[in-house]
């Protein structure tokens, strides 16, 4: 396993602005740090719920259909490349919507938001389950993966706080960034590169 294409996907694919970032950027701004954290708490729930979801369906459907494992690793790579684009062509100095602060509705919507759902449902079997498919290991990188999700809440709850106005002073050269580390991630994680070597 590439632990570090690994956790580079992880961090970027968690830290880069998307629907629930941005809305937590926002509820910093109009409501303060204190609700803003109790959002992130229930976003940093729902995360981990979803890719508990993902290791048991990945773990039932590989031991039914070992090919799935191959198929969800392409829609992986091609959904990294995608938001490798969405990233690179991303304006969010526009006006965001104001929404209501609570743990609820930081729950709810990791479940309507398509950038989590579809890490979720391809980083545990893109990069964890072709080494480790015993239930420990999974239940580990799932705690792991929360963990990065969590941190990276807390991180624009900060920036929310701090540094708003340079991100976006800076915006063009912070997406072409993250969009180039993500196409590498793509790469790595897709077993190009050992296939190449070969």
């Amino acid at each position: 396993m590439n632990i570090t294409s690994f956790l580079l996907y992880c961090v970027i694919v968690t830290f880069t602005p998307g629907p629930t970032n941005i809305v937590i950027l926002s509820t910093v701004q109009g409501f303060g740090i204190k609700k803003a954290m109790e959002y992130s708490y229930g976003a940093t729930i729902a995360f981990g719920t979803l890719l508990t979801i993902s290791a048991i369906l990945n773990t039932m459907l590989v031991a039914v259909i070992p090919k799935l494992l191959i198929v969800m690793q392409i829609i992986g790579t091609l959904y990294i490349l995608y938001l490798a684009y969405q990233i690179y062509k991303m304006d969010t100095s526009g006006s965001i919507e104001k929404q209501v602060a609570t743990f609820r509705s930081g729950f709810i919507m990791q479940f309507v938001n398509p950038k989590v759902v579809l890490f979720a449902m391809t980083v545990v079997p893109g990069f964890v389950m072709p080494y480790y498919t015993e239930p420990y290991l999974l239940a580990i990188f799932v705690a792991i993966i929360t963990a990065i999700g969590f941190l990276a809440f807390v991180t624009w709850v900060l920036f929310g706080a701090i540094f708003k106005e340079i991100l976006l002073k800076y915006q063009k050269l912070v997406n072409v960034s993250m969009a180039l580390f993500l196409i590498y991630s793509a790469i790595m994680g897709s077993g190009l590169v050992e296939l190449i070597g070969r």
